[in-house]
């Protein structure tokens, strides 16, 4: 399996009661997550004992009310088999959900826009190396990412083997790209730990009243932290004492062995947001135009259902060159930057790429390309879908959290 070898920064502040988590490589800001404090913390990821109180049959669609009075979308359609902690029928898991039913939920995306949070009945706990869901397919899948078909087979069968000796096996489990650069004993540790956490869920939840919090997950910046291989990695800077100690605390429960890469900043003088200009950054990864090298640029705007990005030659046009290898480099350049703006905007749904216009289909199909392979570095599943009639190229970002410009509104 190729990997990476790129080395990043992670730069951690507090800012207006926001924490700001950047990701910086080759000196450049590549990402760029804002999320509320304490005071206000994420749902997104936690696990809630939830309570039906509406289903619209007609769209297979049911709302859940969770902690808090947060009324969450529920798909009945993509949720099989629900874990039914307390069943107004007296039905048991697997069977469908009456209004009053009260089941087992984890919150995966979060309010956008006008949309309620959306909650689902297949339970996820992610380690460094495995993702393992309550589901009832008992399935067992390895990265695609990873090529190495012996080792995939060897530790494919390890997973099989532990799970077939447990009594009740009701659950799937994904090994992640991370795993490829750890030993069989590291892996399977973590399947230990993490069928344990999903017992435990499961056993607490018939002694929990309804709209408990059974899990709550771990900060954003520290689950990116868990997500990077550490090799990668080359300093982790903060200023804030607490988010410091979080930082060395979730790294010996994780058996993240890169304490040493974690540095408290303390110059007086010179705050770290100051020292990596992180409001300038924000300001820019606001604006409308976006300019590049070459003198061509972008022009990012957001519609209530999608994401137009327009490119636009600029002053990149000089003489009387071939204009059909000129718009081709500049369309290239300008990929590589819609790729690098997805990820620090953290746009998604559906983006819409109007290009300047090529005449060779080669060269669309090239194009097309190149961009598959900037946005494939993107943790995010970001798909380069195809390019139009009317050549617009349209591409889809998974929803998981708010776009940065909806976070940046309520501050």
């Amino acid at each position: 399996m190729k990997l990476n070898n790129s080395t990043s920064k992670r730069i951690l502040v507090k800012y207006q009661g926001k924490i700001i988590n950047g990701l910086y490589q080759n000196g450049k800001m590549i990402q760029l997550d804002i999320e509320d404090g304490k005071e206000n913390p994420s749902i997104l990821g936690n696990v809630y004992i939830g309570k039906v109180k509406n289903i619209v049959k007609n769209i297979g669609v049911a709302f859940i009310e969770v902690g808090n009075g947060i009324s969450c979308y529920y798909s009945i359609n993509k949720n099989k088999n629900p874990y039914i902690v307390n069943s107004i029928n007296g039905k048991s898991q697997g069977t469908n959900i009456v209004v009053g039913d009260e089941i087992l939920v984890q919150v995966e995306k979060e309010a956008l826009k006008t949309k309620e949070p959306t909650v689902t009945s297949k339970i996820s706990l992610t380690g460094r190396y495995l993702a393992i869901t309550l589901d009832g397919k008992h399935s067992t899948a390895v990265s695609g990412k990873i090529s190495d078909d012996v080792w995939k087979k060897e530790v494919k069968e390890k997973v099989v083997e532990f799970l077939k000796s447990k009594e009740n096996n009701y659950v799937s489990v994904i090994v992640r790209t991370n795993a490829y650069v750890a030993n069989t004993d590291e892996i399977l540790e973590e399947l230990e730990i993490l069928y344990s956490r999903i017992e435990k869920l499961m056993a607490v939840a018939h002694h929990r009243t309804c709209y408990s919090l059974l899990y709550q997950a771990p900060a954003s910046y520290l689950l990116a932290l868990r997500d990077t291989r550490e090799e990668q990695l080359e300093e982790i800077v903060t200023d804030d004492k607490e988010i410091y100690d979080e930082i060395l605390q979730f790294m010996e429960q994780s058996s993240w062995n890169g304490k040493n890469k974690v540095r408290f900043y303390e110059d007086k003088l010179l705050s770290l947001s100051k020292l990596y200009s992180l409001e300038t950054v924000i300001s820019s990864a606001l604006q409308e135009k976006v300019w590049m090298k070459s003198g061509a640029y972008l022009v990012i705007q957001h519609t209530e259902a999608l994401t137009v990005i327009d490119v636009n030659s600029g002053k990149a046009i000089k003489g009387n060159g071939d204009l059909e290898e000129t718009f081709y480099k500049l369309n290239v350049e300008a990929a590589k930057e819609i790729a690098h703006q997805l990820r620090l905007r953290n746009l998604s749904g559906i983006i819409l790429v109007d290009f300047i216009d090529l005449k060779q289909e080669e060269n669309k199909y090239l194009l097309l390309d190149q961009l598959k392979r900037f946005v494939s570095s993107d943790p995010i599943k970001t798909i380069v879908v195809d390019m139009t009639k009317l050549n617009l190229v349209e591409i889809t970002r998974k929803k998981v959290r708010k776009p940065l410009h909806e976070v940046i509104k309520k501050w």
